[in-house]
């Protein structure tokens, strides 16, 4: 299935904001407190979506591969992890206040901001005939650096020797578990470490929803291999990736590439390219994939005194390898499907808003549904869903008029319903109904399990 969005409206962000809240997918954390700033609740259907795409990532990254493994490192790491990486030094955004209104910003945010982020990157960035976004005057200070690191201190007493860093990256986890993983696997190279998991940045001014956050998470993948292979498989892993969102619906003019100038790549890459996807407020990064070089591993090896050198047997030579890094947001992957799936279309009754994800993303495969809450219909109905259940994950819902309850799952995104009427009490036959098509097809309650599981391809 293509989910075509070439007209994606400028408004759809606030509709899938409310659709988000309304429907349980996200919810604002600490809401009652007033919320807790760009931090946020996954509700019932946000949780399982959310699953969905990390399940579908792991699928694609680990499962269906012989060559990537799977790790799940430690939130708190040894601070020198944080020095050998060069987030002490380099995990930094340039932090500008207005005199006036002392609304802080980054310099990409301002008028011709990626021009003035050469300027600071090259350090010469002239802020005095600059505009403040909030205030529009020209009263915005010099550029200070602001690591993006949340600092914490391990142990009862809160001095340097207790400090410790919540991690910006997961890939960090995966370099100083390499050798672990290479001799407890006996992998040669090329090789993969995958690992999915919360990370933490003290972003100077998050927003636009689920986009940017303090608290997000990732899906990394550090692959290992010859330094004279890595430019090949740069090229492999950039297709393959873009793959992955073809696979889940995603549109071709809803995604694009976009690689950084030399100025702009992380410190740690070679060659950096992101994977964009056209959000209701512009194109912007949902994937990076870099050539990290042997960048991360000398490192380590130097901070460390510990060797790291990988060891050919075939050859006879230790070196250190290079790495092709693919990393996604779990949270910015879920927004962009939402985007993507988001579609109106005139009925008899106005609009009908539809979800139109994936049928492995959708967080409910099935809702039973009665013809109406009547007490001939709801045993039967109630026995279907007991039948449905342990092989999908289901929804059963009785309340309002049928159609009503059709609407509000297609606005949700299961892709099909069940619906037990009168004559099923006599034929001991159910409808199914199709998402996207709202086609429907009659068949025997004993033949309903391997029908769903045909729609589905499950």
């Amino acid at each position: 299935m293509t989910v075509t969005k070439s007209g994606m409206s400028e408004d759809v962000a606030d509709k899938i904001n409310s659709l988000a809240k309304r429907r349980g997918f996200v919810f604002p954390s600490s809401e009652i407190y007033g919320g807790a700033g760009a931090t946020w609740d996954y509700g019932p259907l946000g949780v399982e979506l959310k699953n969905n795409v990390k399940r579908a990532w792991w699928r694609a990254m680990v499962q269906l591969r012989d060559d990537i493994v799977g790790i799940d490192a430690a939130i708190l790491m040894h601070p020198r992890v944080w020095e050998a990486s060069g987030h002490v030094e380099n995990f930094i955004d340039p932090l500008v206040e207005c005199g006036n209104c002392r609304k802080r910003f980054r310099i990409d945010e301002l008028s011709d901001g990626d021009a003035l982020m050469d300027q600071w990157r090259d350090g010469r960035a002239d802020l005095s005939t600059v505009a403040c976004p909030n205030c529009g005057q020209k009263k915005l200070g010099p550029p200070r650096r602001f690591n993006l690191m949340f600092k914490t201190f391990v142990g009862p007493v809160e001095d340097t020797a207790s400090v410790a860093w919540l991690r910006p990256e997961t890939a960090q986890g995966i370099f100083v578990n390499f050798e672990n993983v290479q001799q407890s696997t006996r992998r040669k190279l090329p090789f993969g470490i995958a690992q999915v998991g919360k990370s933490f940045r003290n972003e100077i001014t998050p927003g636009n929803f689920i986009f940017r956050s303090r608290e997000f998470e990732q899906m990394e993948m550090q692959y290992f291999c010859r330094p004279a292979d890595a430019p090949r498989l740069f090229d492999e892993w950039l297709a393959a990736r873009r793959r992955w969102y073809d696979d889940l619906g995603i549109d071709d003019d809803l995604l694009r590439f976009r690689e950084h100038a030399e100025n702009e790549r992380a410190h740690y890459a070679a060659k950096a390219v992101d994977i964009q996807f056209r959000f209701p407020f512009g194109w912007q990064e949902m994937e990076g994939i870099h050539n990290r070089t042997d960048y991360d591993l000398r490192r380590h090896m130097e901070f460390s005194g510990k060797d790291l050198r990988y060891f050919d047997e075939a050859t006879n030579e230790r070196f250190i390898p290079y790495v092709v890094e693919t990393a996604v947001g779990a949270d910015r992957a879920t927004y962009a499907l939402l985007c993507a799936a988001y579609d109106e279309e005139p009925d008899k009754e106005g609009i009908r808003v539809v979800l139109r994800l994936h049928k492995d993303l959708a967080p409910y495969k099935v809702a039973v549904l009665p013809l109406s809450k009547n007490e001939r219909l709801t045993p039967l109905a109630r026995e279907v869903y007991a039948l449905v259940r342990p092989h999908f994950l289901s929804t059963y819902d009785e309340t309002q008029a049928i159609g009503r309850r059709y609407r509000r799952q297609d606005e949700i995104g299961t892709p099909l319903c069940v619906t037990i009427d009168f004559p099923s009490l006599d034929d001991h036959a159910v409808t199914i109904r199709e998402r996207d098509s709202m086609a429907q097809v009659r068949v025997p309650i004993a033949d309903l399990v391997p029908a769903l599981r045909e729609k589905l391809g499950a």
